[in-house]
């Protein structure tokens, strides 16, 4: 039996709490600030070489697969996004399908990724800064957390601006390598139908088993279109927007990525140099010094957009569930506060911020990048199961995916091959994020069911 429960902000929160979040992004602002997020430059340039090693010329191949299970990801969000626009994003839409446990273990699991994966990107920044100025990569990925903390409470629409202004010089130094590899071309396009991946005897055929072990990377290129539904409390008419924003996002940030890739592919003068090279070394050699480290300085900014992002969407999410009385009372007081002028919920942006700031300066945090990935790849498995169900429940206003349910059961099958292949350490790890989880639910949250985990749907405010 499904245990949700639906329920009004009225029910929860008290009269002299109710301030919500405002309607006050259009699709397009909606646009530009995930599409920010996904920061498609910063997955070219800094996961595009990873799949290029491990891939070759293939890479091209890999980064459609992946768009294509994306696809399919998207379409999940987007139905169930429509369904609760919630700034709870995936277990709010969990709990409304497959009750108040699984919408639970779906928080906690997003959880760990709302304070890890920003720090993460925060440490890139010195690096792509080094031809400039030599930087401690530690108090460099703290300052920039900070920083976006700071932006980050400022009115939505004011950081909308910010993002975009961001996203554009991101975007021209992804078309600066599309221009330079266009008049740098060596080879014709079949290198792309039957490409080569690099060997111990040198040029190797490419095949489908190559193609799958790279599924997991090339999935997670443009997987910050997930943002929209953390947004989409304060997207304007969520039941028609909320699936633009997802496709919109989705397509710009895979064209973004994929053009580049292309023609980096068609203009290396070896395809063994695939292996080891990077976008600033063939930069350099296409358009000299001075167009790289305009590029990485661009790269940079990229990491600075994103990391904007995600503490905004983040804490977003932070304040739903003390909205949604996760905590003890005095913390959901505190965590539901709006700011007065920008109507953000500020202290839960300073919760996301302040721990990622320390968390980027003292600790190693990017030993935790496998972690993050079974993790994410858990989450989307239960999306999929949670969109699947949904349409045995009362039918709902808003978009529903074409091919019902083919695209949910893509991404079950092959987000779950990619997860049978992780490390073992790191489904240890995951599988006792589940347990703890489970056990705050039945021990706290289950025994209190008239009073904690009521999970807000606003759709229709």
């Amino acid at each position: 039996m499904i245990e949700s429960m639906q329920v009004s902000p009225e029910e929860v929160t008290p009269a002299h709490e109710r301030r919500r979040l405002a309607r006050v992004l259009g699709p397009g602002a909606a646009v530009l600030l995930v599409l920010s997020c996904i920061t498609p430059a910063s997955s070219l340039f800094i996961i595009v070489p990873e799949l290029f090693a491990t891939q070759g010329s293939g890479a091209v191949l890999a980064v459609v697969a992946g768009f294509a299970v994306s696809v399919a990801i998207a379409a999940c969000y987007a139905e169930l996004g429509t369904r609760t626009a919630s700034s709870g994003g995936e277990y709010a839409m969990v709990t409304q399908t497959l009750g108040k446990s699984m919408g639970w273990l779906t928080f906690s699991l997003a959880g760990v990724l709302l304070w890890l994966i920003p720090p993460i990107f925060a440490l890139g920044t010195a690096d792509y800064l080094a031809d400039l100025v030599e930087l401690p990569r530690a108090a460099t990925g703290a300052i920039v957390m900070l920083l976006s903390t700071a932006t980050a409470i400022l009115n939505i629409k004011a950081n909308a601006v910010v993002t975009g202004t961001f996203l554009a010089l991101e975007i021209v130094a992804a078309i600066v390598v599309t221009v330079l590899g266009l008049g740098h071309v060596q080879r014709g396009p079949g290198e792309l139908v039957t490409p080569h991946v690099i060997g111990e005897n040198g040029l190797e055929p490419f095949t489908l088993a190559i193609l799958i072990s790279g599924l997991a990377v090339s999935t997670f290129l443009v997987s910050g279109f997930g943002t929209t539904v953390y947004l989409s409390e304060e997207i304007v008419d969520p039941r028609r927007n909320v699936a633009r924003v997802v496709f919109w996002t989705l397509g710009l940030g895979g064209l973004v990525i994929l053009v580049p890739t292309i023609t980096t592919v068609l203009a290396v003068d070896d395809l063994n140099d695939l292996a080891s090279g990077n976008f600033s070394m063939w930069v350099a050699a296409w358009g000299g010094e001075r167009v790289a480290v305009a590029v990485n300085v661009a790269i940079a900014i990229a990491i600075l957009n994103a990391v904007i992002v995600m503490v905004l969407q983040n804490a977003r999410v932070v304040y739903a569930s003390a909205r949604d009385r996760s905590w003890p009372t005095p913390v959901n007081a505190v965590l539901t506060k709006l700011h007065p002028r920008y109507a953000t919920p500020w202290l839960a942006t300073l919760v996301i911020g302040i721990p990622g700031a320390i968390l980027a300066g003292a600790v190693e945090i990017e030993a935790l990048l496998g972690v993050t990935s079974v993790v994410i790849s858990t989450m989307y498995v239960v999306v999929a199961i949670a969109s699947l169900r949904a349409r045995r429940q009362a039918p709902a206003e808003g978009w529903r995916m074409p091919l019902w349910p083919l695209p949910p059961l893509v991404v079950i099958g092959a987000i779950g091959y990619a997860l049978a292949g992780s490390a073992r350490t790191d489904i240890l790890i995951t599988a006792g994020i589940v347990v703890a989880a489970l056990a705050y639910y039945y021990v706290y949250l289950a025994r209190r069911p008239g009073e904690r985990f009521l999970v807000v749907d606003p759709t229709e405010d």
